[in-house]
């Protein structure tokens, strides 16, 4: 583990290599898994906010689920989570001309229409955080979803924590991240 002020690192997040491959996964992780993305209160109220932004990407079952659960749900661990159409896909969600499911929120601030990205937990993926009272947990969740993922990262000898650049400096700042590249040059020098 490596710590960097109040974030306790896997190693695994410098160790292993990383790239998402979108035409191979065809955004699994948007609908794999037992529930939503974890999201805050503060990205709820954005998200209802923004909502008239993005809505037009959505098919009508993924609207009326919307309208139906609301922009959030709480899990069964208790958890603040985006709902989910039938158990799996995200309501955010949309297929596109290539049979990709893609995020309708991050489409719109694509098109610059929105100044939201998406949850900062889905930006992060296979990154998952867990925050605790004095720390935050940083773990890599490899699942068999992203297999082409590591596979692409291996190809392009890219570190996960590489390209997790952008969200990571999103979520803890530009300080953070340099201390992280410190870390991690330090740690590939073992």
């Amino acid at each position: 583990m490596l710590q960097i002020g109040k974030t306790v690192i896997s190693l695994d997040i410098l160790e292993e290599q990383f790239c998402c491959d979108l035409g191979k996964c065809q955004g699994a992780c948007c609908v794999e898994g037992d529930s939503g993305a974890p999201v805050t209160l503060e990205e709820v109220k954005i998200i209802k906010e923004i909502y008239p932004q993005f809505e037009e990407y959505l098919s009508e079952r993924n609207h009326a689920e919307v309208l139906k659960q609301g922009y959030s749900v709480t899990d069964a661990d208790g958890d603040l989570v985006t709902p989910l159409v039938g158990n799996n896909e995200c309501v955010f969600t949309f297929v596109d001309e290539q049979g990709n499911t893609k995020c309708a929120i991050e489409k719109a601030y694509f098109e610059k229409r929105i100044s939201f990205r998406k949850p900062v937990s889905c930006h992060l993926f296979p990154i998952r955080v867990t925050e605790y009272k004095r720390f935050d947990a940083i773990n890599y969740q490899q699942l068999e979803i992203c297999s082409s993922g590591r596979s692409c990262g291996k190809s392009q000898k890219l570190p996960l924590w590489q390209y997790l650049k952008e969200p990571l400096t999103r979520k803890y700042g530009k300080q953070w991240y340099k201390d992280l590249e410190i870390s991690a040059d330090e740690y590939s020098k073992k």
